[in-house]
C-alpha cells in the first residue's frame, strides 16, 4: 500500500512540479523566426488576393485566398508547437511585405517570400536536430513539403507562363 501511495505521489509531483516536455529556446526561438514568416505571408497573400479581384483576375483571387488559408494551417502549426514546448508565440513580429504593383512583381515578390521561408525552415530542421527534438521537426517538415512543392512550385510556374506567353496572355488565362 505504502507504494502505491508513494507512486502517486511521484505521479502528481513530476505533473505539477516538472513539466514533461520543456522546449529548448533555440527551438521556440525558430518556430517564432518563422511564425513571423508564415504571418506576413497570410498578409501578403491578402493584400495581392484583393488585388487580384479588384482587377478581375478572378481565378489568381481564388488561388491566393486558398494560399491564405494554408498559411494560416501553417501558423496555427507553428503556435501550437511553441505553446507546446511552453514558449510564447510571438504574434506581433513580421517579416516587412512586400508589395507588388503588377501581376509579375505580386508573383515575383510571393515567391522571394516564400523562398525565405524555405531557408527559415531548413534552418529550423537543423536546429531539431541539433537538440534532438524529432517531434518538431516532423511539423517542419510537413510545412516545408507544402511550401516547395505547392507554393513554390506554383508561383515559379505562372512566372514561367508569363515568361512563355507574355503577361497579355496571362492575364487573359486568369480571368473567371
Amino acid at each position: 500500500m505504502t507504494i502505491f501511495f508513494l507512486k502517486i505521489e511521484y505521479l502528481l509531483k513530476s505533473e505539477f512540479e516538472e513539466p514533461l516536455m520543456k522546449g529548448k529556446q533555440k527551438i521556440i526561438d525558430a518556430f517564432n523566426a518563422l511564425l513571423a514568416n508564415e504571418l506576413a505571408a497570410i498578409d501578403q497573400y491578402f493584400i495581392h488576393s484583393r488585388m487580384y479581384e479588384d482587377m478581375g483576375l478572378t481565378k489568381l483571387y481564388e488561388r491566393l485566398n486558398h494560399e491564405m488559408e494554408e498559411e494560416t494551417t501553417h501558423a496555427d502549426w507553428l503556435i501550437k508547437r511553441i505553446l507546446f514546448l511552453e514558449g510564447v508565440p510571438n504574434m506581433t513580429k513580421r517579416r516587412d511585405l512586400l508589395i507588388g504593383q503588377d501581376v509579375k512583381s505580386m508573383m515575383e515578390n510571393d515567391l522571394t517570400l516564400e523562398l525565405e521561408v524555405v531557408a527559415c525552415v531548413k534552418d529550423a530542421i537543423k536546429a531539431c536536430e541539433e537538440e534532438q527534438d524529432y517531434q518538431s521537426r516532423a511539423v517542419l517538415e510537413k510545412l516545408l513539403f507544402d511550401t516547395e512543392e505547392d507554393h513554390v512550385y506554383w508561383l515559379e510556374q505562372q512566372i514561367g507562363l508569363i515568361e512563355k506567353i507574355g503577361i497579355q496572355n496571362y492575364l487573359q488565362s486568369q480571368l473567371a
